[in-house]
């Protein structure tokens, strides 16, 4: 598939471009990149971004408090985005879902948008008396993944939050969310089930995917790694990532270790949580806290390790699934990124090259 294709939380998808430098902005440990055997040249790190985000962006001073108070008086809301050099995400999440996008001028109108770097030093003053740096602030947000869009109220609080890519449609419908302040009355997962009332998918037979009635026990499967999969029938990307990455032989080599389980996000048929409660797809999905279609929550021993709630490249998607399904996770604990970025460092030191995105 050509451009960013399921969903992670991202995610994490910048764990995934996340560094000062830039092999650690793409996902590769700095020390890595020198284990190249002197008899080998080095293979190439291909599909890094080069490009920015948009000039109509504001230019802050990053005295957020006073930004709010500013596109308050104008009707407007503040938009952070949290971006890091050479995250390829960052960058097509700025063409796709701000600068070419059709209600780019409506977006203009309503938001300001106010660019952060993860790993900046530049001051952010949160109000009169509090400041830090763009990292620290970062920290303090909780941000993991890149891209990361925060939406500020006009009281100068979090409303919603994206974590990871969204195309232009997706995104649309959260913009609205906090345009028309729907945050006053509903969670954000609650607005976007009663906005996606089309239906446009039908679930897609894979050899690898069993549904909620097949395994309606979902505390049951203890002897081998557990993705579920949460689509439902007004999910625009899942067509897609059946066209793309599962039908990807590396992906099904990936996904091959899992009891994959097919649920209907928008079904209140009963099944039994993996931790062994009784609830339904509706309520597993709210008690998740998804918002993202096509969703995978990969669990091990019962236990959520990580999941992918945003698009991702098959690189990435690839090497989350064997995060989980190889135990990998048990060697690197703290993100799936530093397997990543251990098996690219191996692959260009083996002379190979590595393409982080997704070839037309």
């Amino acid at each position: 598939m050509a451009a960013p294709a399921l969903t992670l939380p991202a995610a994490l998808l910048l764990a995934l471009c996340a560094a000062p430098s830039l092999a650690s902005s793409i996902g590769i440990a700095p020390e890595a990149t020198a284990q190249a055997s002197p008899q080998t040249t080095p293979g190439r790190l291909l599909g890094v971004s080069t490009g920015g985000h948009p000039e109509w962006f504001k230019q802050s001073f990053l005295d957020l408090h006073e930004d709010v108070d500013e596109a308050a008086a104008a009707g407007r809301h503040v938009i952070l985005f949290l971006e890091m050099n050479g995250c390829p995400y960052c960058y097509q999440m700025a063409v796709d879902a701000f600068d070419q996008a059709p209600y780019r001028d409506w977006l203009q109108a309503h938001f300001d948008v106010i660019a952060l770097n993860l790993h900046g030093d530049r001051e952010v003053a949160l109000d009169a008396t509090t400041s830090m740096s763009e990292k620290e602030l970062a920290t303090l947000l909780g941000v993991r993944y890149t891209p990361t869009v925060i939406f500020l109220d006009q009281n100068n609080n979090p409303v919603a939050r994206v974590n990871g890519y969204r195309n232009a449609q997706d995104f649309k419908q959260i913009l609205d969310y906090v345009a028309t302040m729907a945050y006053g009355e509903q969670a954000l997962a609650d607005y976007l089930a009663a906005v996606r009332t089309a239906r446009v998918y039908t679930p897609q037979p894979h050899p690898l995917i069993r549904s909620s009635a097949e395994v309606n026990d979902l505390s049951a499967v203890s002897d081998r790694p557990l993705a579920l999969l949460l689509e439902d029938g007004a999910c625009v990307a899942c067509a897609d990532l059946y066209r793309g990455h599962l039908a990807d032989p590396e992906v099904q080599a990936a996904l091959a270790p899992f009891v994959v389980v097919r649920l209907d996000s928008s079904s209140d048929d009963s099944i039994i949580a993996p931790d062994g409660h009784r609830t339904t797809p509706r309520q597993l999905a709210a008690d998740l806290g998804i918002t993202y279609r096509p969703a995978l929550v990969l669990y091990d021993q019962g236990r959520e390790i990580v999941r992918i709630e945003s698009q991702l490249y098959r690189w990435h998607f690839t090497g989350i699934l064997e995060y989980v399904g190889q135990g990998h996770y048990r060697r690197y604990p703290g993100s799936p990124f530093g397997y990543i970025n251990a098996k690219t460092a191996a692959r260009l030191a083996a002379g190979q090259d590595v393409s982080i995105v997704d070839e037309e």
